[in-house]
């Protein structure tokens, strides 16, 4: 289903209107700068990094980030952990997302609203966090992805929506969700996840919706009435085919191939509907995650599963990424956790890290 943005403009003029009149006259975000100190936080009754890692990214400087459930961010330096939370100036325990724009600013998704981590021309050449948590502006709702795309735009998805950051302000944009919002901490239009594809289209998750894919002019709904294995969506990829994937709440896996969809269940594929990440590594296997099942290995023919019995004890599979020298990495209720090829280990707050 097509839905021309142009047909729109008047609805989400009064909208905005709305939205802006809601905020008052402080119709930006208040925003705090706090330079950032090298203290560290020692969590003395766990070894672990963290008892939750909702979020694992390397920025471009080949630094490691960790977004922990509840200690804020975790940042691997050679072999020790910083963390960065309340108490360093950054507005946010729970990290949900982590981005990196092309001037190798930072951005976080928190349970209290964006945080950006950059340089500052104002306070000698050195870091800060900048939070983005004004309660008007954002109504103290908390944030579940973000993602910087092509274009350098940033995209943050929050339990009511999705807002976009061109530079200076932070400006809702509107989905062309088909029916009212209802709910508090999540809602049918939380996005867990926006990511870009090879040819500049924006992908947003919904919690009820489908998917969203945006052209620049033009939204397409996905859903289930399309094939889409479920309307709770928990994250999108594409692979190096082209195909698009969706990691649905209740319904398994999606595959797309630009006409058809293919779903994996667990009638066929897989232990569980639930699968809240999907990533391709560089060899082109898609991994994905199956909650109570640990993670799933797909070569393009057959499944592989990886759980407690290969050495990964997280029921709760919340990331899995890759970094530059090839190492896979899986996060999620239980700590942190390194693939060697095999099996899987626990990294610790004191490694191994090489």
């Amino acid at each position: 289903m097509y839905i021309n943005i142009q047909n729109r403009k008047i609805f989400l003029l009064l909208l905005s209107v709305v939205l802006i009149t809601s905020c008052g006259s402080n119709d930006k975000p208040k925003l705090s700068t706090k330079t950032i100190n090298d203290s560290k936080v020692t969590l003395k009754t766990n070894p672990q990094i963290a008892e939750y890692i909702r979020h694992i990214f390397q920025d471009k400087n080949g630094n490691l980030w960790f977004g922990t459930g509840g200690y804020g961010a975790a940042f691997n330096e050679g072999d020790s952990i910083s963390y960065f939370s309340n108490a360093q100036g950054f507005n946010g325990q729970q990290i949900t997302g982590i981005t990196e724009d092309s001037e190798k600013n930072i951005w976080f998704a928190t349970d209290q609203g964006v945080v950006k981590y950059g340089w500052s021309n104002t306070n000698e050449g050195r870091k800060q966090f900048t939070n983005y948590t004004d309660q008007e502006y954002f109504e103290g709702q908390r944030f579940w992805s973000i993602f910087a795309d092509s274009k350098n735009n940033i995209w943050a998805g929050s339990v009511t929506g999705i807002f976009r950051f061109d530079g200076s302000d932070w400006v809702p944009f509107e989905l062309p969700y088909p029916e009212e919002m209802t709910g508090e901490f999540i809602t049918k239009r939380t996005t867990w996840s926006i990511s870009e594809d090879s040819t500049g289209n924006i992908w947003f998750t919904t919690n009820g919706y489908g998917a969203f894919k945006y052209d620049g002019k033009s939204f397409t709904q996905y859903s289930k009435k399309d094939g889409l294995a479920d309307n709770s969506v928990d994250n999108i990829i594409e692979d190096r085919f082209g195909d698009i994937w969706f990691g649905t709440r209740y319904g398994g896996v999606s595959r797309y191939d630009g006409k058809t969809f293919t779903n994996y269940t667990i009638n066929d594929s897989i232990k569980n509907y639930e699968v809240c990440i999907i990533y391709e590594d560089t060899k082109g296997n898609i991994w994905f995650s199956a909650e109570g099942f640990g993670v799933y290995r797909f070569n393009g023919e057959s499944f592989t599963n990886y759980s407690q019995k290969q050495g990964l004890n997280i029921g709760a599979v919340q990331t899995i990424f890759e970094d530059n020298e090839g190492r896979l990495w899986v996060g999620g209720g239980g700590g942190l956790y390194r693939f060697n090829g095999e099996s899987f280990f626990n990294v610790l707050k004191n490694g191994p890290w090489k």
